[in-house]
């Protein structure tokens, strides 16, 4: 009982001390910042009104989940193709960027409600009836594809200096060279600090190791000129110290509900594998603190949905991309055991002041490319690695035909559209993104195989 009771960490319900909130809440933010503004930035969306739609949907998912799920809202790449074809068809041609992005809002809108129809499902039928469609031999999976897809892009950014100010031709070798010692550091130095670091220091490594990073990077801007940091847009450095974001209301359109609606689809399997880390790594810890108390996070799949649900709704209402729950900062959750709701709270309103406080925003945003791809590699890698303990968790039968059939056609679909077709694979006129082609393939591949699967046992009785 002695260890148990020196395990460090934080359950949902439990709230840290007020310092350590809000340390925590920023190494939260930090987490979810590179890629939110990815997409926004990608999709052309405005990037203070996705981050503060970003802060916001997860008060409203928190909100309507009771505080009982411990997860952030962020925007999906999922959505990004969609959006991106839909802001660049011939239909759109001639509108501003806002008219365009209020076109995309109303299609985000709409693609919440499926979310939300498919969490009331859920909780009609139970949770049995979706584990059936959706069991471990597909969410571990896809889980791991969502990792692993986002490898390219995390070695990609450990390499790069872009956004940073112009070197010349001579020095980009070197440059590049000094992108990857950055990124090297980054990556090592949070990799150490989570593993070796006890107490309050060893719950803050995805903080402390990108500001290793950045002090690297400002070394190196020293001693070779190299300047890795990022420079800032006209259009994110502002003017001034408080800016409010830049808000636009949905226009109804047809034509965007076709296009971006059905990927919410497709999002489910990501959302479920989700859930289902949670509860495991949640739960681990409970047990290790020698709490009784069991946390069904699992059990709350359809509340999660509809929680989902409404902060796609609440985020493109006022002009943010579409979302999902964060696999980056459930990993950072679980290298850092603290699941605290509060701190999730903490976050959502700090990634609010940000959005509207300048400084705050220039000084994230100019964070190197470097750094962030460090941080990156590690990350991802843990979603990757959850995608593995969900089959561990729930004893998934490896050596079973139909099981191997399932996994590898999601992971060569998943990564395969990934890297052989840029994410999105062109399949009979349709460009399907890999992810969600994976899972939809795997679903049904798995709900083909039961049938035959039901009869075997039905011949051994």
């Amino acid at each position: 009982m002695a260890n148990k009771q020196q395990v460090i960490g934080y359950l949902p319900d439990e709230r840290p001390p007020i310092w350590k909130l809000l340390l925590y809440a920023i190494q939260q933010v930090i987490v979810m910042f590179p890629a939110t503004v990815a997409v926004a930035i990608i999709t052309g969306f405005h990037i203070s009104t996705t981050i503060f739609a970003s802060g916001l949907a997860t008060i409203c998912f928190l909100l309507v989940t009771g505080g009982k799920i411990p997860l952030y809202y962020g925007s999906s790449f999922s959505y990004v193709a969609a959006i991106g074809s839909l802001m660049a068809s011939e239909a759109l041609a001639g509108s501003t960027l806002d008219e365009k992005i209020a076109v995309a809002q109303f299609g985000i809108v709409m693609s919440g409600f499926v979310s939300i129809i498919a969490g009331l499902i859920i909780n009609f039928f139970g949770r049995e009836s979706i584990e059936k469609i959706l069991p471990a031999s597909i969410t571990g999976p896809i889980a791991m594809v969502i990792g692993l897809t986002l490898a390219g892009t995390a070695l990609t950014d450990a390499a790069s200096f872009s956004g940073a100010r112009a070197v010349a031709d001579s020095q980009a070798a070197l440059a590049q060279n000094m992108a990857w010692t950055v990124s090297l550091i980054t990556m090592i130095s949070t990799i150490l600090f989570s593993v070796y670091l006890k107490g309050m220091a060893g719950q803050l490594p995805l903080l402390l190791g990108p500001i290793i990073g950045c002090i690297a990077a400002f070394v190196i801007k020293v001693i070779t000129g190299i300047d890795l940091f990022k420079v800032l847009p006209a259009e994110v450095a502002g003017n001034g110290i408080l800016a409010l974001p830049h808000f636009t209301l949905p226009k109804p359109s047809w034509m965007a509900v076709a296009a971006i609606m059905p990927i919410a689809i497709a999002t489910i399997p990501e959302s479920t594998a989700h859930v289902y880390q949670l509860d495991i790594y949640v739960n681990d810890l409970a047990k290790k603190k020698g709490t009784e108390k069991r946390y069904n996070i699992a059990d709350k799949l359809g509340l999660n949905l509809i929680g989902d649900g409404i902060g796609d709704i609440v985020s493109g209402f006022v002009g943010g991309p579409a979302g999902t729950n964060y696999g980056e900062n459930i990993s950072a959750m679980a290298i850092t055991r603290v699941f605290s709701v509060p701190v999730l709270i903490a976050a959502s309103i700090i990634a609010m002041v940000i959005a509207c406080f300048t400084p705050l925003i220039n000084a994230i945003y100019a964070i190197p490319t470097a750094v962030i791809g460090g941080l990156e590699v590690y990350l991802f890698g843990a979603i990757a690695a959850q995608g593995v303990a969900i089959m561990i968790e729930k004893k998934v039968d490896m050596f079973s035909a139909r099981n191997i059939a399932v996994m590898s056609t999601i992971m060569i679909i998943g990564l395969g559209g990934n890297y052989g077709f840029g994410g999105n694979i062109p399949f009979f006129g349709l460009e399907i993104p890999c992810v969600a082609g994976a899972a939809i393939f795997g679903i049904l591949l798995n709900l083909l195989l039961s049938i035959g699967a039901k009869k075997e046992v039905k011949s051994e009785e």
